[in-house]
């Protein structure tokens, strides 16, 4: 029997309750249903994070963190360690660093180096798109493409569904294509013009996410919003429903 795979939530989606409330904001998470969160700049406040998950049980399988442009990305590393993570991504290098093969390539070496200072603390690195990385075109491939062809075995990638369709990729092939290396997807809906106040919980907008999620079956659900404009605790309680209902 193939196993269920894992269900998260980016903590970036309640990024004001974070940080008015951090415990209290992963108590809430907890009470919804969620086990695993995925936090950012958690290197920054790992104390904090270490206390919330050990009142309520979470754990974090995952986390964000700017390691490409850490003077001291050992440090970070070390954090996720200490909070029981076994995969760091970076999650964000602007377009313009996006727009050659020259500079795709040099980009892939960084990302190699660090994959393998992580994994000397036993650790997983990777990346996570936005739009621009699949919009810009190298030749007639996407950028993120002539990237993973530089990437070492080791480094995995988080896929931002939601941002790879906005940037015009066909999702579901560009999962199949990036197979394995893929150890996260993140799961976000809402109109395909990019404009993220209109994001919806999982299956109410115009993303595929029942082909996403047959496309990459092992890979860690991550809920995520950019923006909501209701209750984003409600919303992610939605997606996590509809999640737990159609995700099979």
């Amino acid at each position: 029997m193939p196993t269920t795979p894992a269900t998260s939530v980016q903590l970036y989606s309640v990024r004001d309750a974070v940080a008015d409330d951090l415990d209290g904001a992963v108590a809430r998470l907890a009470e919804i249903g969620l086990r695993h969160v995925e936090p950012y700049a958690f290197h920054e406040r790992t104390d904090d994070y270490l206390r919330a998950f050990a009142a309520t049980g979470v754990t974090a399988p995952s986390g964000h963190a700017p390691v490409l442009a850490a003077e001291t990305p050992e440090a970070i590393f070390d954090a996720a360690g200490t909070l029981g993570m076994a995969t760091v991504i970076d999650p964000f290098l602007p377009a313009e660093e996006w727009q050659t093969a020259d500079q795709v390539a040099r980009l892939a070496e960084r990302v190699n180096g660090l994959a393998e200072l992580a994994a000397q603390r036993g650790l997983e690195f990777g990346y996570h798109n936005h739009a621009w990385e699949l919009g810009t075109r190298l030749g007639d491939r996407h950028a993120l493409e002539v990237f993973v062809e530089d990437l070492a075995p080791g480094v995995v990638l988080e896929v931002d569904t939601y941002w790879a369709a906005v940037g015009g990729a066909d999702v579901p092939a560009l999962l199949a294509a990036l197979g394995e290396r893929v150890r996260l997807i993140h799961v976000k809906d809402g109109t395909l013009d990019g404009d993220v106040e209109r994001q919806q919980p999982a299956g109410a907008g115009e993303v595929d996410v029942p082909a996403i999620l047959a496309a990459a079956p092992a890979a860690t659900r991550v809920i995520e919003f950019d923006a909501y404009g209701g209750d984003v605790f409600e919303g992610i309680a939605q997606s996590l429903a509809w999640l737990s209902e159609h995700d099979r």
